[in-house]
């Protein structure tokens, strides 16, 4: 079972090709680009669970492909972790307050990166620390295929089941109707994308005890996210 898909954006193909084999082998899928300009493009068109950005690359900076990265709502909440040789504390700063999640000054060796790599994942993605998955109050147990929102138990079908597992596995991000019906129904699925709107609302009504807060948060034009802080 895969552990992630992470976007490696680095130009020495030595050090790629490195990066690449330590985190499939730990069962890591990766997609590896030398170019800024592309890294954006296959991050738009397949958000990563994680980046893995080279400061200094072909095209437009790491710097900048971060903060590009930070002002689109399907990457918004993807973590990056910056790779650079610049180890002074002013880079380390600008770096992080661009939106990185983390910083790694080479050399450095590639256990300890894929180390932070899963440290990170485990923060933002709940799901890779085991069978429990949870934000604000609702609990799922994947295993037991249980549900619980405030203590109290919810009965969901299989398809606002794989819906929720998908939303707490990646909660605050955006998704738009075509990203769920990849993530939660396939790619090869014939399923019209207004019907993704039917499950979310079947999704509402089963989640939205008594009352507790529409915590399915709609985006004009972008889609859905598990927002407590936009639940009203």
């Amino acid at each position: 079972m895969s552990r992630g898909h992470v976007l490696l954006v680095e130009d020495d193909a030595a050090l790629a090709e490195l990066v690449r084999w330590h985190l499939e082998r730990e069962n890591f899928e990766v997609e590896h680009t030398v170019d800024g300009e592309e890294a954006l493009l296959l991050a738009r068109e397949s958000p990563p669970d994680l980046v893995l950005l080279d400061w200094m690359v072909e095209g437009l900076s790491g710097i900048e492909v971060c903060r590009r990265l930070r002002r689109v709502a399907d990457t918004a909440n993807v973590p990056i972790i910056m790779l650079t040789a610049r180890g002074e504390e002013e880079d380390r700063v600008r770096g992080l307050e661009t939106g990185a999640d983390d910083y790694v000054t080479k050399p450095f060796s590639p256990r300890e990166l894929v180390a932070r790599v899963g440290a990170v994942l485990r923060r933002v993605r709940p799901a890779l620390a085991g069978e429990q998955l949870a934000y604000a109050d609702i609990e799922m147990d994947t295993a037991a295929h249980k549900v619980r929102r405030g203590g109290a138990p919810v009965a969901l079908g299989p398809t606002e089941f794989r819906l929720l597992k998908h939303f707490l596995e990646h909660p605050g991000r955006v998704f738009s109707r075509e990203r769920l019906l990849d993530s939660v129904w396939g790619r090869d699925s014939d399923i019209e994308p207004r019907t993704v709107d039917v499950h979310i609302r079947r999704l509402r009504k089963a989640i939205n005890i008594g009352d507790a807060a529409d915590i399915i948060r709609t985006v004009r034009s972008a889609g859905y996210a598990l927002d407590s802080e936009g639940a009203a």
